[in-house]
């Protein structure tokens, strides 16, 4: 379980079954504070997105009370149960991890920031003293403030990161003018042509720079390049 505030308008119109019928003194505000749990993986119902999937309840700090709580569902509005029984969810029901459960998870879990002894990513059955990993810059992307979100994200409240930026581009620091376009150039046309199935006047048209292909066939001459190991 977590404790999450209510912060935005959406989580304010999730809980409108909640409220309904309660005087406004009882009744869940901007910056109340919720119950967050994380459902076990196969525990999500049958019916619903794991990746738009995310139960709230009445903040309550007596533990006995948590599983009778009312949980809805921040993306649809619905009511769900939960249970630490079983390994997994039915319909309405949602099977969510324990205290226990977490911290066997942890002592296997992943080290995205350390590295075995070969300077490998480390993972569940490395052993032994970690090091740092190393950085490769391989490009830069500006993103807007909504990245402070990340925290929401890494309370389970957001499932997937991308849903929380915003890009900006910088033409200078573009991945096609700056990868992609400069290997295509050492590529003769004619085997572009082959290799992609476009057309002569396109391709020319971007290798000069004078056009920027659409993104479909930006994607189509990477993964090419990808293919080739050029990138």
């Amino acid at each position: 379980m977590g404790r999450v505030p209510i912060t935005s308008p959406k989580a304010m119109r999730s809980l409108t079954k909640l409220n309904r019928g309660k005087k406004y003194r009882n009744r869940l505000k901007p910056f109340d504070y919720l119950l967050s749990c994380h459902v076990k993986p196969f525990g999500y119902p049958p019916d619903v997105d794991p990746e738009k999937f995310h139960l709230v309840a009445p903040y309550e700090p007596d533990p006995e009370c948590w599983v009778d709580l009312p949980w809805i569902d921040q993306y649809s509005g619905k009511q769900y149960e939960i249970t630490t029984e079983g390994f997994h969810g039915s319909r309405g029901l949602a099977r969510v991890k324990t205290y226990g459960e977490v911290l066997r998870e942890y002592e296997f879990h992943l080290g995205a920031k350390s590295a075995d002894a070969k300077g490998k990513p480390s993972g569940k059955q490395t052993f032994g003293l970690l090091h740092r990993r190393h950085v490769r810059v391989e490009r830069i992307v500006y993103i807007g403030r909504e990245s402070n979100r990340l925290e929401e994200i890494e309370a389970g409240v957001i499932h997937s990161a991308e849903s929380v930026y915003t890009e900006y581009p910088d033409p200078h620091r573009d991945e096609w003018e700056t990868r992609i376009l400069p290997v295509l150039k050492k590529i003769p046309i004619a085997a572009l042509m082959r290799v992609s199935g476009r057309s002569r006047s396109m391709l020319t048209r971007a290798l000069a720079g004078r056009s920027r292909p659409r993104k479909r066939n930006q994607q189509l001459l990477k993964s090419i390049l990808r293919r080739l190991g050029a990138v």
